[in-house]
């Protein structure tokens, strides 16, 4: 009797002990290169890197200077998607650029010097933030990595409107790669000819996060710099 009353006595405590653990927020190991009250440039452990298969590598650290990565910075647009309906009323989305020339300021800088820090096993985050009030902010975030000549961009939120909860976890800037909305919109690159789409599993495709990512190669880019045409894929 006494031991049943004693586990009577805990058992509300333990239920909570166990739904805290069960919904504990797991910890990103990161290395922050820029911070500011409202926006970072951070290094971020990948999350699928194997020490043993070299594919899960990175290609870092990489050198890209912060006026190339202006240019790649202010060639990404974004289209908002529109359902049939109002395709067929208002036509296709018009490309927005994707960053404000201050943003890109920001980023060209500290993130060439994340770049040039970071190790294989590692990716670039950004988070950036317009406060609308006390509790409620604009948020553009995501990140990037390079495999050999190829640049990696995700967008996790594009000027998503997020309110700072009363309680709780605040998610978007622990994880700036997850997006705190459903996303509406596509991420494309200008030029188009050195902009290709990694291939996007069935659950991407039911969540509409199939177009959030763009692959830059910079081979081809800097050769459309140059004027000369692009090479051929095979």
């Amino acid at each position: 009797m006494a031991c049943r009353s004693l586990f009577t006595h805990h058992c509300p405590l333990l239920v909570l002990l166990l739904l805290l653990a069960g919904c504990a927020i797991p910890h990103v190991p990161s290395r922050t290169i820029y911070e500011d009250p409202v926006n970072y440039v951070r290094l971020e452990q990948e999350e699928h890197f194997l020490p043993e298969w070299p594919p899960t590598h990175h290609s870092h650290p990489a050198i890209i200077g912060p006026e190339k990565l202006r240019l790649i910075f202010q060639g990404l647009m974004i289209q908002e998607r529109r359902i049939w309906l109002q395709n067929w009323l208002q036509g296709e989305a018009p490309f927005t650029p994707a960053f404000q020339d201050e943003d890109i300021a920001l980023l060209s800088v500290h993130v060439a010097d994340a770049l040039s820090r970071a190790q294989p096993n590692e990716r670039v985050t950004f988070y950036l933030s317009l406060p609308q009030t006390s509790v409620k902010r604009v948020v553009t975030s995501g990140g990037l990595y390079m495999k050999d000549d190829e640049l990696h961009l995700i967008l996790g939120n594009w000027q998503i409107v997020y309110g700072i909860p009363t309680y709780g976890m605040i998610y978007d800037r622990r994880y700036p790669m997850r997006p705190t909305a459903a996303k509406g919109f596509d991420l494309y690159f200008q030029p188009h000819e050195a902009m290709r789409r990694t291939e996007s599993s069935w659950i991407d495709s039911v969540l509409a996060n199939g177009a959030d990512e763009v692959v830059i190669n910079l081979t081809t880019l800097a050769a459309l710099s140059a004027g000369a045409p692009p090479k051929p894929t095979e």
